[in-house]
This record gives structure tokens, sequence and C-alpha cells, in this order.
């Protein structure tokens, strides 16, 4: 099986070590996996789409997996020429800095931390966080993960997903009356929905209007989930009290951008949880694995949903 490692030469250093002992381990030939190959003679991709990498999938016409090193694939899966399975990134490690990004972000914002003065004694102390209801926006891998952690940290947590689901320790509501009764309780929202069609702009002037005023935003998903222009008018009049942000439509974040000087906004740049290749690797190798076991393939992509 030649499996053909196309997601940029440079990041070939930062993998290859890791990819082939995760290999070994799970009982393949390592020697399989390639920089360079013929595309008829492929049988399998490891993938992140960037200039370097194919967006022609058409000369693979032996490759029967494409395996993407991130969780996002909004970038590869409306590709026509792409007929192979496709199989986005859930990796531990990843799933684990998402979820000390949101706990942080959530606890930094509940507690008051960006308000507190350094000039005046002010002996007011934040609420409990059973006081303090928190919107998880999605409830894939990395909502449910983030969603129980606030929960086992006392946070009442309400989850909405498009689909009916039922996650332990979260809420759970669906719908477009399930998303409005959970902002209009919502004094945090954390937003980990995938990028869409269906989900571009979720968090807009009319389901901003939805929360109490003053609540937070954390969003470490995706950037079309939040209407820029909405988002601004929100801060401004006091109905959204802060905003932190880590994804974008344009990255790097324009410098011009408003959100860089808005005195309501935290940026960080996309740095809320990284493929790990550690971990990642043994999701890839375990993937090779049941393909050449002819087992169904882990995290498959449904194409029609996006995700």
């Amino acid at each position: 099986m030649t499996i053909l490692f196309a997601a940029g030469d440079w990041r070939w250093p930062i993998w290859e070590a890791p990819l082939r002992a995760a290999m070994r381990d799970a009982g393949l030939d390592d020697g399989a996996l390639t920089l360079r190959a013929d595309p008829a003679t492929v049988e399998a991709m490891v993938y992140a789409p960037n200039a370097e990498t194919p967006d022609d999938f058409t000369p693979y016409s032996r490759c029967k997996a494409v395996l993407s090193l991130w969780a996002g694939v909004e970038r590869i899966v409306t590709n026509r020429t792409l007929t192979q399975p496709l199989c986005r990134m859930v990796d531990p490690g990843l799933t684990q800095g998402m979820v000390e990004y949101v706990t942080g972000h959530v606890l930094r914002t509940h507690l008051g931390m960006d308000t507190l003065s350094r000039t005046r004694w002010q002996p007011v102390p934040p609420p409990l966080a059973a006081e303090r209801p928190v919107a998880m926006l999605g409830l894939g891998t990395l909502g449910t993960a983030c969603g129980q952690a606030l929960a086992c940290l006392g946070f009442p947590v309400l989850g909405w997903s498009r689909r009916a689901k039922d996650v332990p320790m979260i809420e759970c509501h669906h719908g477009r009356e399930g998303l409005r009764g959970v902002l209009e309780q919502a004094q945090i929202v954390v937003t980990l929905l995938p990028a869409t069609a269906d989900t571009e702009n979720t968090l807009n002037a009319e389901t901003l209007s939805w929360l109490p005023a003053g609540a937070a935003i954390v969003n470490p998903g995706r950037g079309t989930l939040i209407d820029d222009a909405a988002l601004l008018e929100a801060l401004d009049s006091g109905q959204v009290g802060h905003a932190t942000l880590d994804v974008f439509r344009i990255e790097p974040l324009p410098q011009d951008h408003a959100y860089w000087a808005h005195p309501r906004v935290t940026v960080t740049p996309h740095i809320a949880a990284e493929t790990r290749p550690a971990t990642a690797a043994q999701v890839i190798a375990e993937n090779l694995r049941r393909l050449r076991d002819h087992e169904p393939l882990l995290h498959r992509v449904d194409r029609a949903a996006g995700y």
C-alpha cells in the first residue's frame, strides 16, 4: 500500500517520525509512507489543504481514503473531484487543547479578570459558576468535551445542536426554537459548530438580540459562525459585554480590523487547538490499519452534512 503524505513539504519533518512510529505500532509497513509518488499508485493519502497539496483528486484513481490532519474539512469537502472517502481528524491532543482553551477563557470571563482594577480596592466577588449559565453551540466531539468540563466546574451547560442529541451532564436542545431558548438563558456563549452553509452567521443581529444584555462570547470554532458587523454593533451597544475570538473569516486577521482595537474584544491568533502529531499520528495509523483490514473507517465525513 502506497501512502502519500500530501500535507505540505514543510510539515514532513514534523510528521514523518510520529507517523512512521504509529504505523509500526499498528503493524503496518512504515516504508509505504512517502512524500512523493505517482498518483496512479497512491492507495491512501494523509492530507491538509494548502498551496502545495493536490486540489484535483482525479489522478488518484486507486486511492481508497483521504485522511485529513484537520478537524475542519470545509476547505475540501465540497471538492467535486474528491470521490474517495474523507475522514476528519478527531485527535485526543487537539480535544484536550480545546478543553483547556475554552475552560480557561470561560473562567477568565466568569471571574471578570479583564476588568479587575489594579488601582482601586474593589471587593466585589463574582457569582459562583452555578449562577452563570453557559451555552455550548455545537455538541460534536469538541463541544461535548468542553461542555462536560465546564459542567464539572459547576456551570449549568445548555447545549445546542442542529440535530437532537443526548449528552450526559449537558441540557440538550436543538432546532431554531431550541437555539433561542438556549441563548435567552446564556451569560456566556461558546461556539464550536462546524463551518457549513447552514451554520454560517449562526450568531447574527437577531440571535445576538436574544442574549441577556452583557453576555459574553467565546469563539474558538470557525470565523464564519459570527456575523462580524452584527457582533461589533452588539459590542458597541453593550448587548454583548465581551467577545474572545480565536478564528476569523480572514486569517491572519488584518491589522486594520476593528476587532484589534475594540475594548471589549480579546483576539487570540487561532491557537485554541492544534493537531498534535504524537497523538494524531495514532489516529491516522488506526485508519490505515482499518483500510488494510477492510474495516469501517473512523470519523468518516458525511458529505451531505459537510462534516
